[in-house]
């Protein structure tokens, strides 16, 4: 005996995403009744829109955002761009805007620039080719091409953590948390104070070196500048070596960002045999989660992702609210996190004579 082929229905006829056709097959009535259903304030009567919607959950069916944002010229699609997004803050930050742009109804596309001239090429054409209707540009490497291509397709463009003409920026007090971190070890009796810097030489970095040396000079301390190859803890342990190994070694270090501190900590605790805050103390930038750790418990300035995103959605309903505004400027504190890497004056474990 045969047995029976199963009936075919509209999604076993077809591979792929349900379409409105199908959906419209299923529900009897016709396409551009289910374009109505599914768009706000359109006409449609309550028993179409019944049908229309019953047809939609048996099937499966999701409209179409991108195809309907293309033919209108436009889509909900925000471009974050940025070099080397998986490490240290930069990583926090990207995932809070993802969520704060998905809650904002956008589709958030990550642009990895990479670095070198090819994967910047790639990454051009990614972004501009999707018409994105807004650019998020974060500190790092991407070049001011990025910045340039935006203002030419007349998209919303703000940058975080860097500075361009023109543009709306959020920004971290990068140089008052460095002169803060040059106070506290002045006022906790170092004298000899140290930088852990990188050579990655991006503006957020580079801020908070310039800063530092220049209010520890200022306060009559000596400082004595390290960098490393890059911002990640490779860097740190490079740098440690430096710092750490001279006969003259900093009382107190000032590491431009935590992943620098992180290996920096690890060479002088289990390389060098040092004690933390006993023979050395160590502030850091970022408050990355590793920070609280117990290993770490490390002193640093906080950088909050989610406020940042929030901060961003609020310039981009902004912008796109009046694009006429002048460029919009945001400035945001980075309160210090106070823990056991550093004996400051006033906490329990501060330095005594």
């Amino acid at each position: 005996m045969k047995k029976a082929k199963p009936e075919k229905t509209a999604t076993s006829l077809r591979p792929g995403f349900v379409s409105a056709l199908q959906v419209a097959q299923r529900a009897g009535v016709s396409r551009s009744a289910v374009s109505r259903t599914f768009t706000s304030g359109a006409s449609v009567s309550p028993e179409t829109r019944e049908k229309v919607v019953r047809a939609a959950e048996e099937l499966g069916y999701q409209v179409n955002d991108l195809a309907r944002g293309l033919l209108a010229n436009g889509s909900r699609l925000v471009g974050l761009v940025v070099t080397k997004p998986e490490v240290g803050f930069r990583a926090l930050l990207m995932a809070s805007l993802a969520r704060a742009l998905i809650r904002r109804g956008n589709v958030p596309i990550i642009i990895d620039t990479g670095q070198t001239e090819p994967e910047l090429a790639a990454a051009r054409t990614a972004l501009f080719g999707h018409r994105a209707e807004a650019t998020i540009i974060l500190s790092g490497s991407p070049p001011s091409s990025f910045v340039d291509l935006a203002r030419c397709n007349g998209q919303p463009l703000i940058v975080i953590g860097r500075s361009e003409p023109e543009c709306d920026h959020i920004r971290t007090d990068n140089a008052g948390a460095a002169r803060e971190a040059a106070a506290r070890f002045v006022a906790s009796g170092f004298r000899k104070l140290g930088l852990a810097g990188s050579a990655s030489g991006t503006p957020s970095i580079v801020e908070r070196e310039g800063a530092f040396c220049d209010e520890a000079v200022r306060l009559g301390a000596e400082v004595i500048f390290e960098r490393g190859g890059d911002s990640d803890y490779a860097g740190g342990r490079e740098v440690a070596h430096r710092l750490l190994k001279r006969p003259d070694r900093p009382e107190a270090i000032f590491c431009v960002n935590d992943l620098i501190a992180f290996g920096l900590m690890d060479v002088a605790r289990h390389e060098l045999g040092l004690s933390l805050p006993q023979d050395l103390s160590v502030i850091g930038f970022d408050d990355v989660p590793e920070a609280a750790w117990d290993s770490y418990s490390l002193t640093t300035f906080r950088q909050d992702p989610d406020l940042l995103a929030t901060k961003a959605m609020e310039l981009l309903d902004r912008r796109q609210g009046d694009p006429q505004l002048p460029p919009m400027v945001t400035k945001l504190a980075a309160p210090l996190v106070t823990r056991q890497s550093a004996a400051l004056a006033g906490n329990a474990s501060a330095k005594t004579e």
